[in-house]
């Protein structure tokens, strides 16, 4: 007896020198590693599952005096041990002191009793359906360990590989082309760098969450195929499942799964899309009729916003289920971190609230901001967007507005007034100069005759006599086009009146008839002798 253990223990120890075997036996003790980083929540669980191949068949309960987990893993153990002879295995149910007992080859798999029995059958009924499911069992088992279904699971996972590469370059193809636009738009509008930056870099972390994800559906369903590997991957998906259902989230006196966390974020999602359609319909279709300017509709709008924000977050958060009194520590929370590291964007946002509440400048707005000018399209509570006479969106942090200078040319009233420099020759008549600058303004459309057309003589420039026109236009993003037609104008009314524009010039005076200019001795003998020559040269010729 003690040689053939001895026998049986020196095989092991050679399957395990193998080197698939090796690999098996360090792939397990990863998988045993991170499982054993998990709960075990079957511990106080009333019942066990019977399963042959990673496949449940059905659960036994505790009896008296035996837990419902030793008689799952000795029924397991006679089931596995069966299915890997090539006999056909015998399954029956015997009686034994009146209780109904499942054998497999002549061994008790399990006994029945009443609290196995399920929908109101009797034990006897309960073992004969259970005799059935282990009996298909044990022969599809049987069945996938021939070698004729493992060359079809291979081809099936080659299959299943050559998919998964497919649906990588796909995603791969897709997000070239997201990142091409990305690009493009980046170098088209060099403002929006940041943005787009942030979105670029979600779709990197978007891409690499789907490629792994398929890679890992992808050795789900191939280790599935193969009746050695499917336990695993059955652990791999309980694992997940118990992570994803579990709670494992605190809040509070409460704790909170993945699941539900991510049901909450959709909510919150789904939230933001419902208020942003009342404040489309808001401005668009019910303050429009008020006869409000469009700064007021925006303004009202997005105080409108915001406010159906905060209440469905509050809405929203008491269906969930969270205590917001239990909200105060995770508040202070917020709080420093707001007072160490998000002061910018506390900053951006108080100063969006001023700007909202304040109104120094309005949406529709015509605005100077450092180096740019344009009309305000939109105000939020970090930034507001500008767009340019050249149709560029700028986004511009709220902060700007109330830090440094900015000029709002529609802010004080309905007309601004436009300032044309010009310079006409000296000797020019400067009543007739400004009578010309007077008609070039009339009958133009976007000059207003109240208050009227304004010549200033500013003084005496280097080379012209410098004066201004002065007038006044009711659209202050038009001033561009609005002073290039009255150059236009100005130029062609005086060269019909024949008054010069002149140009930047100097003249330079010489006080004597000679030039004091000195030559030394020898040069003097040079040149003489060249003209001699050249004068000789000329007589022979003739």
């Amino acid at each position: 007896m003690k040689n053939k253990s001895l026998r049986m223990l020196v095989g092991r120890l050679k399957n395990i020198a193998h080197p698939r075997s090796n690999f098996i036996v360090v792939l397990s003790f990863i998988l045993g590693c991170v499982l054993s980083l998990t709960p075990v929540w079957a511990q106080a669980n009333p019942s066990a599952a019977i399963a042959l191949d990673g496949r449940q068949l059905f659960k036994v309960s505790q009896l008296e005096g035996f837990d419902a987990q030793p008689r799952a893993d000795y029924a397991n153990g006679i089931l596995n041990r069966a299915v890997e002879s090539d006999e056909a295995v015998q399954v029956q149910v015997v009686k034994v002191k009146d209780l109904p007992v499942i054998r497999v080859n002549g061994l008790n798999l399990l006994t029945v009793t009443e609290k196995d029995a399920v929908d109101g059958m009797t034990k006897e009924e309960q073992a004969q359906r259970w005799r059935d499911r282990i009996d298909v069992a044990i022969k599809l088992a049987q069945e996938q360990r021939r070698p004729e279904y493992i060359r079809k699971a291979l081809l099936v996972s080659a299959g299943c590989v050559l998919v998964a590469i497919g649906f990588n370059s796909v995603l791969g193809s897709i997000w070239q082309k997201l990142q091409r636009r990305l690009i493009s738009q980046r170098e088209t509008v060099p403002e929006t760098a940041a943005p787009t930056q942030s979105i670029d870099l979600f779709l990197k972390f978007t891409l690499v969450l789907l490629r792994v994800a398929v890679w890992l559906g992808a050795l789900l369903y191939i280790t599935n195929q193969f009746p050695q590997t499917r336990l695993w991957s059955q652990k791999i998906v309980d694992v997940i499942v118990y992570s994803l259902a579990a709670p494992i989230i605190p809040l509070g006196d409460k704790s909170y799964s993945v699941i539900q966390v991510i049901i909450l974020i959709a909510l919150f999602y789904g939230l933001l899309i419902v208020t942003g359609t009342v404040k489309n319909v808001l401005r668009s279709r019910i303050l429009g009729l008020t006869g409000m300017n469009r700064g007021a509709q925006e303004a009202i709008a997005t105080i409108a916003f915001y406010g159906l924000i905060f209440i469905g977050t509050v809405v929203l958060l008491q269906l969930w289920g969270l205590d917001l009194s239990s909200l105060t520590i995770f508040a202070g929370v917020l709080g420093v971190g707001i007072g160490l590291g998000l002061q910018g964007i506390a900053k951006e946002f108080v100063s969006g609230l001023v700007i909202i509440f304040e109104r120094p400048i309005q949406v529709g707005d015509f605005v100077n901001v450092g180096d740019f000018m344009g009309t305000v399209e939109r105000i939020s509570v970090r930034s507001t967007e500008i767009r340019t006479l050249d149709r560029v969106s700028i986004i511009v942090p709220n902060s700007r507005f109330l830090e440094n200078e900015v000029v709002n040319w529609s802010h004080s009233g309905f007309v601004t007034r436009l300032r044309l420099p010009i310079g006409v020759a000296y000797g020019s008549d400067l009543s007739k100069v400004r009578d010309a600058l007077i008609d070039a303004t009339k009958d133009y459309p976007d000059v207003v005759s109240d208050p009227p057309p304004n010549v200033i003589f500013r003084g005496f420039g280097d080379y012209s006599l410098q004066l201004e026109l002065l007038v006044w236009i009711k659209e202050p993003r038009q001033q561009v086009i609005i002073k290039s037609d009255l150059y236009f104008r100005i130029d062609g009314i005086l060269r019909d009146r024949n008054i010069e524009i002149p140009f930047p010039q100097r003249d330079f005076h010489v006080r004597s008839g000679a030039l004091p200019l000195e030559l030394s001795p020898q040069l003097e003998a040079t040149l003489a002798k060249f003209l001699e020559s050249c004068n000789n040269g000329a007589n022979k010729r003739e």
